[in-house]
C-alpha cells in the first residue's frame, strides 16, 4: 500500500480541530505527555492514535499527519493523510453541534488533497497512489454517545435506536460509494467500541439510579446495541463488496480487542480499563483534561486516556489487531 488515507472522528484525528473554535481539541496538555518531544499535537491521546501504528506497521512512514497541519506540504500528501475530527460523525447534526467537519466536509477537503497531489505528481501518479492506498472510515461513536445517549433529542424524530442505526449507515454506505468513485478500491470501515464501557458511560450508569448504583460496571444495554450496530454494518459491507466488485471492504472489528482487554486487563498489563489516566477518570475529556489536571503515573497501565479517548498503549493493541486479521487480505492477489 502507498499511503493511508483517514475519515471519521476523533479516534484518527491528528490535530484537524487545532484551529477550530469548538470544544473538541487535544491540542493541550497534558495530552500528548508522551508523544515524540512531549506534544500535543492534536490527538486525544498520551501519544500516538492508532492511525500512526498503522501506517508504520505498513512501512509507509511514522506518523500520519492531519491535512490540516501548518507545515502539510504536496511531498507529504502521496504518503497519505487523515481528514478525521474530533467530535464529528455520520450524522451532519452530530459536527454541527460540534462545530467541526462533518463527513461531506472532509471528503471536499479530500478532494482538494487530490488536486494538490495532481499538481505535483500528474494524473497517472495520483491514480495510482489512490487505487493503491488504504482508506480508513472510523465514525459512528459520537453520534451514539452524544445524540443517542447524552443529549437523545436527536434521536426522538427516529423513533428508536436501530432506525437511527439505518440513518447512520445509510449515510456511511454513500461515503463510501464517493470514495469509490475517486477511485478508492482498497476500504476498512471501523466498527462500534463498547460504548457502555467508555469511562464517561460507566460514571453515568454508576450515579442513575439502577441496581449497580455506585458500583462501576459497563452498561450492557449500550454494548447490546453497539453489537446490533456492527452487525448491521457487517451486512452493508458485504452488500457493497458484492455490488463494487473491483474493491476491497473490510470490517475493522475493535469492539472484541476492547472487550478483551477490559476482561482481561493482566494480558495486556493494565490495571485499570474502566477509569481514564487524566484527573478523576471519571468524565475528563476535551478542555476539562487540561494541566490543573492530575494524571496517573503510568499511562501503560491505562486502556484509557481520558473518560473517551484510548491510551497510546490502547491504539496500539487496536493497531495491531487490525493489521493482524486484515492485511493479508488488502494485500492479497484478487
Amino acid at each position: 500500500m502507498s499511503a493511508v488515507f483517514a475519515f471519521g472522528d476523533s479516534t484518527i484525528d491528528p490535530g484537524n480541530n487545532n484551529d477550530f473554535q469548538t470544544l473538541f481539541r487535544g491540542n493541550h496538555v497534558p495530552y500528548g505527555c508522551d508523544f515524540p518531544n512531549h506534544i500535543p499535537t492534536g490527538r486525544f491521546s498520551n501519544g500516538k492514535i492508532s492511525t500512526d501504528y498503522i501506517v508504520d506497521m505498513l512501512g509507509i512512514k511514522s506518523l500520519l499527519p492531519a491535512y490540516l497541519d501548518h507545515e502539510m506540504n504536496d511531498g507529504d500528501l502521496t504518503t497519505g493523510v487523515s481528514f478525521g475530527t474530533g467530535g464529528s460523525g455520520l450524522d451532519t447534526v452530530t459536527a454541527m453541534s460540534a462545530k467541526v467537519m462533518n463527513m461531506d466536509v472532509q471528503f471536499q477537503y479530500f478532494q482538494e488533497c487530490l488536486e494538490r497531489i495532481r499538481r505535483s505528481v500528474g494524473d497517472a501518479k495520483t491514480n495510482d497512489i489512490v487505487k493503491n492506498s488504504l482508506f480508513v472510515i472510523s465514525s459512528g461513536t459520537n453520534d451514539m454517545l452524544f445524540n443517542a445517549y447524552l443529549s437523545p433529542m436527536r434521536m426522538m424524530q427516529f423513533g428508536s435506536v436501530s432506525l437511527y442505526h439505518d440513518f447512520l449507515l445509510q449515510n456511511l454506505v454513500v461515503f463510501i460509494q464517493k470514495l469509490y468513485q475517486v477511485g478508492a478500491r482498497k476500504i476498512v470501515v471501523v466498527g462500534l467500541p463498547p460504548i457502555g464501557c467508555l469511562p464517561v458511560q460507566v460514571t453515568i450508569n454508576s450515579v442513575l439510579p439502577n441496581p449497580y448504583w455506585l458500583q462501576r460496571m459497563c452498561k450492557a444495554e449500550r454494548n447490546m446495541e453497539c453489537q446490533k450496530y456492527n452487525a448491521k454494518l457487517q451486512f452493508h459491507i458485504d452488500s457493497l463488496q458484492t455490488k463494487l466488485s473491483e474493491t476491497k471492504l473490510a470490517y475493522f472489528d475493535i469492539y472484541s480487542p476492547m472487550w478483551d482487554m477490559i476482561s482481561n486487563p493482566n494480558k495486556y498489563g493494565f490495571e485499570q480499563t474502566l477509569k481514564g489516566c487524566c484527573g478523576t477518570g471519571l468524565i475528563e475529556m476535551g478542555p476539562i483534561c487540561n494541566l490543573l489536571d492530575p494524571t496517573c503515573v503510568d499511562p501503560s497501565k491505562y486502556l484509557f486516556w481520558d473518560a473517551v479517548h484510548l491510551t497510546e498503549i490502547g491504539y496500539k493493541f487496536l493497531a495491531e489487531s487490525g493489521i493482524q486479521n486484515l492485511l493479508s487480505y488488502f494485500t492479497q492477489n484478487n
